[in-house]
């Protein structure tokens, strides 16, 4: 683990010396901020596509499940969920992030494999009232799982998460440095699929 706190304190440095050192006054994103922050943005997405597939895999030991779930929950903003759907039922339940990786650790198979592609952005970033930046991301996953006594469910979903960018400040040698950071926010099911 000590890996993924270097990667997010080397990628939060070069985040903050390229997306920038900026006024407060100006809280407009220009093309090459949005250009790192949206890059920033699809590498937490694939982050949390690696996390979530060591979480749901047999072989993960308990305890390197339970820290890469922590260290996912810091991908997203408080109170944030995740949508789950299934070919048997039409309703798409949703559990807060924490609720989600527990019951994706508990699921009744021997094997799982979870896979996510097709990453990409689908709607622009949009400033709101508040001065964040709210886009969308949508991925397709791809579930498998199989039991020892033959079992076996499989799906596609089409899934959009909200990606939410705001200004944080941070103190680097003594100077108060201004940057965006991206976080993620809910996991909305648009599609579920054989």
């Amino acid at each position: 683990m000590v890996n993924f706190k270097l990667k997010y304190i080397l990628s939060f440095l070069f985040s903050a010396l390229m997306i920038g050192i900026t006024s407060a006054q100006n809280a407009e994103i220009s093309p090459q901020r949005k250009q790192a922050i949206d890059s920033l943005a699809l590498e937490k997405v694939r982050d949390l596509s690696k996390y979530i597939a060591i979480i749901g895999n047999k072989k993960t030991p308990f305890s390197e499940a339970s820290r890469v779930m922590d260290r996912a929950e810091e991908l997203f903003t408080p109170g944030s969920e995740m949508g789950v759907s299934s070919l048997k039922r039409k309703e798409i339940s949703y559990f807060k992030v924490r609720k989600y990786f527990e019951r994706l650790m508990a699921l009744n198979y021997d094997r799982v494999t979870i896979e996510w592609y097709d990453i990409h952005y689908i709607s622009d970033l949009e400033r709101q009232p508040d001065g964040r930046y709210v886009g969308i991301v949508t991925i397709y996953q791809k579930f498998e799982g199989t039991s020892d006594d033959g079992m076996k469910y499989k799906d596609t979903t089409k899934k959009d998460i909200t990606i939410y960018v705001e200004r944080k400040k941070t103190q680097i040698q003594g100077r108060i440095i201004e940057f965006w950071d991206v976080l993620l926010g809910d996991i909305r099911v648009t599609e579920t699929s054989a």
